[in-house]
């Protein structure tokens, strides 16, 4: 069953203009946006995302047959599973006494809830000792501090086989599997630095090489390294600098072609940077992508958005992933921009500093 708002969510500035009409009146990511125009949109588009998120939860629901062979994990599991990691990340990031604080944590309990506080993943992992997913689900809820004893127990001597040391992946994806042992707190399989130097990110790929598949591939690879985004100091050096050069060029590309999951996911990078905000990136983005997003706080995937009023104008499947990616994104940037202004109120002599 599909779930609305009750409520009107918070309306981002400019939600529902067409995106392409905003990116060439006032600039994409090739051109600086006005200084401070991400943090007078990032509040509204954190605020109506989530909000968007909560209303639908009952869709992040696992069916009863989840245990089933016939069960398609990417459509049970996997949203579950992100809701439980961007929402813990969002809870994490915002301040206490922040409604989105309130809403991100209620998310995360019931992702917890859905997955019977973790006896759901010790019978998957016990169906499939092979399996990486139960443990990385598992690792995102471990992080927040939600455990399952038993769950443990079990994933402690598979973790130490030949096998799941040697299992064949994608190096970003095997750097996935790094970060979700150091949240469980168990020693690493592997190195970091030698899974990081194999990716495409560490490989300081050319630039121009960048497409989808090496987009997400190069954001997964930052969201591992640093703990999504909770330790930007994890980034070396080279990296952090090939980043702030190119991100701008990227953001710009997928602007151009509406590919908007992949606009937040390289937004939530900037963010997770260390050192100063990018500013001048998330002040020319920001601004566009609170565009594209719809009145009640949804933001599509890709394409031209909709201009339909109605309170579900995109199918759940076609929309969850980026919005949640938008709240995440929304998080980091705030988060990011404030740092940056308070070490600047506190090394520039003479400027008095403000707390709000």
């Amino acid at each position: 069953m599909t779930t609305t708002a009750t409520q009107d969510p918070r309306e981002t500035p400019g939600a529902g203009r067409p995106a392409r009409e905003h990116a060439s009146s006032s600039g994409t990511a090739g051109a600086s946006g006005a200084p401070g125009a991400a943090l007078a949109v990032l509040p509204g588009v954190l605020a109506s995302a989530l909000a968007w998120t909560d209303a639908h939860r009952t869709r992040f629901a696992l069916p009863d047959d989840v245990l089933e062979p016939h069960t398609q994990v990417n459509a049970t599991l996997k949203p579950l599973g992100e809701l439980a990691q961007l929402g813990s990340t969002i809870r994490r990031t915002t301040a206490p006494d922040a409604p989105e604080h309130e809403v991100a944590g209620d998310l995360v309990a019931y992702a917890w809830e859905q997955l019977h506080e973790g006896a759901l993943l010790l019978e998957l992992l016990r169906a499939e000792p092979f399996a990486a997913y139960p443990y990385e689900i598992y690792a995102a809820f471990a992080g927040y501090g939600l455990r399952h004893e038993g769950f443990e127990a079990l994933a402690r001597p598979l973790t130490a086989t030949r096998a799941w040391a040697h299992t064949e992946q994608h190096a970003n994806r095997q750097l996935g599997l790094v970060n979700s042992e150091r949240r469980v707190g168990v020693v690493t399989h592997t190195d970091a630095g030698g899974v990081l130097s194999r990716t495409w990110l560490g490989g300081l790929s050319e630039p121009w090489m960048f497409e989808g598949p090496s987009g997400y591939a190069l954001t997964h690879t930052v969201f591992h390294l640093t703990d999504w985004g909770r330790m930007p100091d994890r980034v070396p050096k080279k990296i952090d600098g090939y980043l702030r050069t190119w991100l701008p060029a990227w953001t710009d590309g997928c602007l151009e072609s509406g590919q908007w999951d992949l606009t937040g996911e390289l937004l939530a990078v900037a963010a997770s940077l260390p050192g100063p905000a990018p500013a001048e990136l998330l002040d020319a983005v920001w601004p566009v992508l609170a565009d594209v997003q719809h009145p009640t706080g949804c933001v599509p995937e890709t394409g031209v958005p909709v201009q339909d009023p109605a309170p579900d104008p995109y199918p759940f499947i076609d929309c969850y992933h980026s919005t949640l990616v938008t709240a995440f994104a929304a998080a980091l940037s705030l988060r990011s921009l404030r740092q940056t202004d308070e070490r600047t109120d506190e090394t520039t002599p003479g400027r008095e500093r403000h707390t709000p």
